[in-house]
Protein backbone atom coordinates (compact mmCIF):
# COMPACT_ATOMS: atom_id res chain seq x y z
CA UNK A 1 0.00 0.00 0.00
CA UNK A 2 3.08 2.19 0.79
CA UNK A 3 4.13 1.73 -2.91
CA UNK A 4 1.15 2.72 -4.13
CA UNK A 5 0.70 5.72 -2.21
CA UNK A 6 4.31 6.68 -3.14
CA UNK A 7 3.88 6.10 -6.93
CA UNK A 8 1.13 8.22 -6.95
CA UNK A 9 2.97 11.46 -4.59
CA UNK A 10 6.11 10.96 -5.72
CA UNK A 11 6.71 12.07 -1.97
CA UNK A 12 7.77 8.77 0.59
CA UNK A 13 7.10 11.19 3.69
CA UNK A 14 3.70 12.21 2.12
CA UNK A 15 3.08 8.65 1.19
CA UNK A 16 3.59 7.32 4.65
CA UNK A 17 1.37 10.24 6.12
CA UNK A 18 -1.75 9.51 3.70
CA UNK A 19 -1.00 5.53 4.69
CA UNK A 20 -1.69 5.77 8.01
CA UNK A 21 -4.71 8.00 7.34
CA UNK A 22 -6.10 5.54 5.04
CA UNK A 23 -5.60 3.01 7.90
CA UNK A 24 -7.49 4.99 10.14
CA UNK A 25 -10.11 5.52 7.99
CA UNK A 26 -10.47 2.18 7.16
CA UNK A 27 -10.59 0.73 10.96
CA UNK A 28 -13.09 3.50 11.67
CA UNK A 29 -15.50 2.54 8.57
CA UNK A 30 -14.68 -1.34 9.02
CA UNK A 31 -18.25 -1.96 9.87
CA UNK A 32 -18.71 -0.22 6.06
CA UNK A 33 -16.89 -2.78 4.26
CA UNK A 34 -19.69 -5.23 2.66
CA UNK A 35 -17.10 -7.97 1.86
CA UNK A 36 -17.86 -7.33 -1.86
CA UNK A 37 -14.45 -7.51 -2.58
CA UNK A 38 -11.38 -8.34 -0.42
CA UNK A 39 -10.54 -6.29 2.54
CA UNK A 40 -6.77 -5.47 0.94
CA UNK A 41 -8.31 -4.46 -3.00
CA UNK A 42 -10.87 -1.81 -0.35
CA UNK A 43 -8.00 -0.62 1.51
CA UNK A 44 -5.89 -0.40 -1.55
CA UNK A 45 -8.87 1.92 -3.09
CA UNK A 46 -8.92 3.91 0.13
CA UNK A 47 -5.37 4.95 -0.29
CA UNK A 48 -5.40 5.76 -3.94
CA UNK A 49 -8.95 7.86 -3.35
CA UNK A 50 -6.45 10.02 -0.18
CA UNK A 51 -3.69 10.11 -2.23
CA UNK A 52 -5.64 11.67 -5.34
CA UNK A 53 -7.38 13.91 -2.88
CA UNK A 54 -3.69 15.30 -1.96
CA UNK A 55 -2.85 15.83 -4.90
CA UNK A 56 -5.79 18.10 -5.79
CA UNK A 57 -4.80 19.50 -2.23
CA UNK A 58 -1.80 20.67 -3.66
CA UNK A 59 -3.87 21.88 -7.02
CA UNK A 60 -2.41 19.92 -9.22
CA UNK A 61 -1.91 20.99 -12.94
CA UNK A 62 -3.14 18.42 -15.53
CA UNK A 63 -1.69 18.84 -19.09
CA UNK A 64 -3.67 20.14 -21.41
CA UNK A 65 -4.87 17.83 -23.74
CA UNK A 66 -5.81 17.91 -27.47
CA UNK A 67 -6.02 15.26 -30.34
CA UNK A 68 -3.47 13.85 -31.85
CA UNK A 69 -1.93 10.55 -33.38
CA UNK A 70 1.07 8.74 -31.25
CA UNK A 71 3.27 5.96 -32.19
CA UNK A 72 3.16 2.48 -30.22
CA UNK A 73 6.07 1.44 -28.54
CA UNK A 74 7.74 -1.78 -29.73
CA UNK A 75 8.64 -4.11 -26.37
CA UNK A 76 11.95 -5.64 -26.23
CA UNK A 77 11.93 -9.62 -24.71
CA UNK A 78 14.40 -9.18 -21.74
CA UNK A 79 17.57 -11.97 -21.61
CA UNK A 80 16.80 -13.31 -17.60
CA UNK A 81 15.19 -12.20 -14.49
CA UNK A 82 18.21 -10.27 -13.22
CA UNK A 83 18.03 -7.56 -16.25
CA UNK A 84 14.08 -7.42 -16.42
CA UNK A 85 14.26 -6.20 -12.22
CA UNK A 86 17.16 -3.66 -13.82
CA UNK A 87 15.29 -2.55 -16.36
CA UNK A 88 11.98 -2.26 -14.25
CA UNK A 89 14.11 -0.47 -11.74
CA UNK A 90 15.19 1.96 -14.45
CA UNK A 91 11.51 2.66 -15.47
CA UNK A 92 10.66 3.21 -12.38
CA UNK A 93 12.96 5.72 -11.64
CA UNK A 94 12.46 7.02 -15.21
CA UNK A 95 8.07 7.57 -13.68
CA UNK A 96 9.43 9.95 -11.20
CA UNK A 97 10.42 12.53 -13.45
CA UNK A 98 7.23 12.74 -14.93
CA UNK A 99 4.72 15.63 -14.72
CA UNK A 100 2.48 14.75 -12.07
CA UNK A 101 -0.30 14.24 -14.17
CA UNK A 102 1.39 11.90 -16.66
CA UNK A 103 3.16 9.69 -13.72
CA UNK A 104 -0.55 9.50 -12.12
CA UNK A 105 -2.34 7.91 -15.04
CA UNK A 106 0.66 5.81 -15.79
CA UNK A 107 0.76 4.43 -12.52
CA UNK A 108 -2.67 3.85 -12.15
CA UNK A 109 -3.13 2.03 -15.57
CA UNK A 110 0.15 -0.02 -15.39
CA UNK A 111 0.91 -0.73 -11.93
CA UNK A 112 -2.75 -0.90 -10.12
CA UNK A 113 -4.52 -2.25 -12.94
CA UNK A 114 -7.35 0.13 -13.25
CA UNK A 115 -8.96 0.80 -16.58
CA UNK A 116 -9.53 3.99 -18.28
CA UNK A 117 -13.07 4.65 -16.99
CA UNK A 118 -11.97 3.76 -13.31
CA UNK A 119 -9.25 6.34 -13.73
CA UNK A 120 -11.37 8.75 -14.94
CA UNK A 121 -14.04 8.26 -12.14
CA UNK A 122 -11.11 8.51 -9.50
CA UNK A 123 -9.58 11.58 -11.01
CA UNK A 124 -12.36 13.03 -11.94
CA UNK A 125 -11.54 13.42 -15.82
CA UNK A 126 -13.26 12.24 -18.74
CA UNK A 127 -12.38 8.73 -20.18
CA UNK A 128 -11.22 10.37 -23.48
CA UNK A 129 -8.39 12.53 -21.08
CA UNK A 130 -7.22 9.57 -19.21
CA UNK A 131 -6.13 7.36 -22.63
CA UNK A 132 -5.01 10.71 -23.68
CA UNK A 133 -2.80 11.16 -20.37
CA UNK A 134 -1.62 7.72 -20.78
CA UNK A 135 -0.27 7.53 -24.15
CA UNK A 136 1.67 11.08 -23.76
CA UNK A 137 3.35 9.60 -20.20
CA UNK A 138 4.12 6.35 -22.42
CA UNK A 139 5.74 8.45 -24.76
CA UNK A 140 7.51 10.72 -22.54
CA UNK A 141 8.47 7.99 -20.44
CA UNK A 142 10.20 6.69 -23.66
CA UNK A 143 11.85 9.91 -24.42
CA UNK A 144 13.32 10.19 -20.63
CA UNK A 145 14.49 6.31 -21.01
CA UNK A 146 16.21 7.24 -24.46
CA UNK A 147 18.06 10.02 -22.73
CA UNK A 148 19.18 8.32 -20.15
CA UNK A 149 20.58 5.38 -22.40
CA UNK A 150 17.53 2.44 -21.26
CA UNK A 151 15.84 2.36 -23.95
Amino acid sequence: MLNVAFRILNSMDEAEDVLQESFLDAFKKVKDFRQETTFGLWLKQIVVNRSINLLRKRKLDWVQMESEQLENIADEEPADDEEIQYKVDQVKQAMQLLPEGYRVVLSLYLLEGYDHEEIGQILNITENTSRTQFLRAKRKLSEVLRIKGVA
